[in-house]
């Protein structure tokens, strides 16, 4: 009795905590301005709010709650009634702050203090109920590959000189490498050299005599696991990279998820501004360093000297030694503000270790010469080549600034001759994300609006309340009191599902509301098989204590056999489906385990306590 009493205690706890954390999905979002410190040095606190507010409330702005300090996240919150003042405030805030910080137009929900400080945050709405914008990204996986050829053909031929081998023709083309020898001996030399140095490729030996000439040919290629392991590697840093970057921009709750082999799904929900953010994702930029050479010179005619590019900057002609001196990749850090010398943008910088001794050497020795700052970006065109899209990608390099070197230049520095703000703060912005390690291009946009998102939610939710209406009206008229239990532990199984994904922080999309609405009508299946077998007892002239027992028994293997199977399916369609079929898996998974759980030990523990209690000799079950 006192095991029973603990068990049933357990069980009102476990169902308190979770209407709590389902709790906060009742409040509806207000509309936001996000603000959102740059650097960490900026703060983000009490005198922030103080600097702020007289400038809205100069123009007649007021926001409609509490400002929400986030001093873990940096960020500051201000909620307002509709989205007409948000727009308006955004443009006083990013005036007042002078573009110091982000300042991103977002929705939030209005949950109460005392729910966030337990850590019970509402569910997260995909763009399909919120309302945002959709990318759908491609990444050149090809031209890193390409890349990866390159150096490994110079590291070969290299390694052909070292060991005294000789050669003559080294190419590579689209996945291939060939190498051609002066003879037999050569090529065999090589063959085991390469085969033994260079395991990631598969070397195959081939020998033609044509009109009397043999040609002694080694040909590689790049085995499927290899190719298969750079082309995820390059797609997970581009998706770390978009992340970051989504970060930059302030936007909440953003998804960024692949889509086939070379594809990039970011989802951007509530977001209402999406010029920036379409503007910075796709960027494949960062930017070079290098010395300009000043004891050469280039007329329009002339060659250009070995070892030196040609640049236009400013209305002049600048040679800069092709020697890089410095990356974006060595960037740790990048912030941009106004110089107190003359009022004019800048970024200021800072480099790891490793990038910065090389940059000091080289600065350290070029010392009142001028170093150009290259900013390097990859532009992708769309075109319709015989009825196909094809997407072919441009470089374009142009200096920003070219200053003389005034000293060896550390960890520190900044880069001047910026043309406005907005460009300052959207190149520190990449170059604290990072470099994308390919190009990538935008092939699709969809943008969705937040009154469809709305509508969307309506008419799941109508058809979840429909459908689990007429489902609890047949088990009340068919069962009578044991299916009133089986509605109470229907109503409690969706609560617990809506406060297992609020706690697991999922994304609810509509499909993942048909997943729901599929889930209850599933849940109620196990309860018909227990009463079904309690029905089936009671007609054998078993006692109902007797044959509630029995009945719980004997539909457990059939129960527990039916949603095992279900819970596989449901990983399968997660592994292996798209984004949209994820989210029916997902709240298939958490519908499958709570409803196992109200199914069967809730509603054994309401009839223990109902019958016991009460000590009713005769089941009310519909017989």
């Amino acid at each position: 009795m006192k095991l029973s009493y603990y068990k049933n205690c357990g069980l009102v706890l476990l169902v308190l905590l979770a209407i709590v954390y389902a709790m906060p999905n009742l409040f509806a979002d207000y509309p936001v301005v996000q603000i959102t410190a740059i650097d960490n040095a900026l703060p983000v606190d009490q005198e922030l709010l103080n600097k702020i507010t007289p400038a809205l409330e100069r123009a007649a702005i007021y926001y409609a709650a509490s400002p929400d300090i986030n001093q873990q996240l940096h960020q500051l919150i201000l909620r307002f009634k509709d989205t007409d003042p948000q727009l308006k405030a955004k443009d006083v805030i990013q005036k007042t702050l002078n573009n110091k910080y982000l300042v991103a137009l977002n929705l939030a929900p209005a949950v109460p203090v005392w729910l966030k400080a337990l850590q019970a945050t509402p569910m997260k709405l995909g763009l399909d109920l919120r309302g945002g914008v959709h990318f759908l990204l491609q990444i050149d996986v090809a031209s890193v590959v390409k890349q990866r050829l390159d150096g490994d053909l110079q590291k070969i031929t290299q390694e052909l000189r070292n060991a005294k081998i000789r050669y003559t023709a080294a190419k590579h083309r689209d996945l291939t490498i060939e190498l051609q020898f002066l003879d037999r001996n050569n090529l065999n030399h090589a063959s085991l050299t390469l085969n033994k140095n260079h395991p990631d490729f598969a070397w195959q030996t081939i020998i033609t005599d044509q009109h009397h000439q043999t040609t002694n040919c080694l040909v590689a290629q790049l085995n499927p696991q290899t190719l298969l392991t750079i082309k995820h590697a390059i797609v997970a840093q581009a998706m770390d990279v978009l992340r970051k970057r989504v970060n930059e921009l302030g936007i909440a709750e953003a998804i960024v998820q692949q889509q086939g082999d070379t594809k990039v799904v970011v989802d951007l929900p509530g977001v209402q501004d999406t010029s920036q953010a379409k503007n910075i994702l796709g960027k494949t930029a960062t930017l070079e360093f290098h010395v300009v050479d000043e004891a050469n010179s280039i007329m329009d005619n002339s060659s250009i000297p070995f070892g030196d590019s040609r640049y236009d900057f400013s209305g002049q002609t600048l040679l800069l030694k092709n020697t890089v001196a410095l990356r974006g990749s060595a960037i740790v850090n990048a912030d941009f503000a106004t110089s107190e010398e003359d009022g004019r943008p800048v970024v200021k910088i800072r480099l790891n270790g490793a990038g910065s001794n090389l940059f000091s050497k080289i600065t350290a020795e070029n010392i009142g010469k001028r170093m150009a700052v290259v900013y390097v970006e990859i532009k992708s065109t769309n075109t319709v080549v015989a009825g196909k899209p094809v997407i072919t990608y441009n470089t374009s390099k142009q200096i920003i600034s070219a200053p003389i070197i005034q000293g060896a230049l550390g960890n520190n520095f900044q880069i001047t001759g910026i043309a406005n703000l907005t460009e300052a703060r959207n190149l520190a912005l990449l170059l604290r994300a990072g470099s994308l390690p390919a190009p990538v291009t935008i092939i699709a946009e969809r943008q969705l609006g937040p009154s469809l998102g709305q509508q969307n939610i309506q008419r799941g939710i109508l058809s979840l309340v429909v459908g689990t209406v007429l489902v609890m009206l047949f088990m009340v008229c068919y069962y009578r009191v044991m299916g009133l239990i089986a509605d109470i532990a229907l109503l409690i199984n969706l609560v617990m599902i809506v406060a297992l994904l609020s706690i697991l922080g999922a994304t609810l999309t509509l499909p993942g509301i048909a997943g729901i609405v599929l889930t209850m009508g599933m849940a109620i299946d196990a309860n018909i098989l227990i009463f079904e077998r309690i029905r089936e007892e009671l007609r054998n002239g078993v006692n109902s204590t007797a044959s509630i027992s029995l009945g719980y028994e004997k539909a457990f293997n059939t129960i527990f056999d039916a949603n095992s199977t279900t819970l596989i399916v449901a990983m399968v369609l997660f592994s292996l489906g798209s984004s949209v079929v994820k989210g029916v898996a997902v709240t298939l998974t958490v519908g499958i385990i709570t409803s196992m759980f109200t199914a069967i030990t809730l509603t054994r523990a309401i009839v223990n306590y109902y019958y016991n209690r009460h000590n009713h000799n005769k089941i009310s079950i519909g017989i």
